[in-house]
């Protein structure tokens, strides 16, 4: 099991910016893929970004690219998301989950381990 704890969200205005924080204990660390999902309000889970934390191979969704940076610390073992110029619509419960264990890697169902979540509140 891994344990994933999040951290770094908060309330921002228009066009401000956020860095979250998922650090994660585990002894896998290089065999696991982390993935951001927001719940923002009245709209269905949906998937951010990943990363293969071997490789440092990133991913995102499409409509998340330009925006929003994925990156890692191995020292740390925390997967970081960088996100710039954010919008009302961006406010939301942003997730980390890790341990792919089937599907694809936007799709949260095949996620074994979760965290608790940090709130973002991006204002007009």
């Amino acid at each position: 099991q891994v344990r994933l704890v999040e951290s770094g969200g908060g309330s921002v205005e228009t066009g401000g910016s956020l860095r979250l924080s998922c650090t994660a204990t585990t002894n896998r660390w290089g065999d696991i893929f982390v993935a951001w999902f927001r719940q923002s309000p009245g709209k269905e889970r949906e998937a951010v970004a990943g990363i293969n934390t071997r490789l440092a191979l990133t991913l995102y969704v499409d409509s998340m690219k330009g925006r929003f940076t994925i990156s890692q610390d191995n020292a740390k073992k925390t997967v970081y998301l960088q996100m710039n110029d954010l919008k009302p619509e961006d406010t939301g419960i942003y997730v980390c989950a890790a341990d792919l264990q089937s599907g694809f890697w936007y799709g949260s169902e095949g996620y074994r381990s979760w965290g608790q979540g940090t709130q973002v509140t991006v204002s007009s």
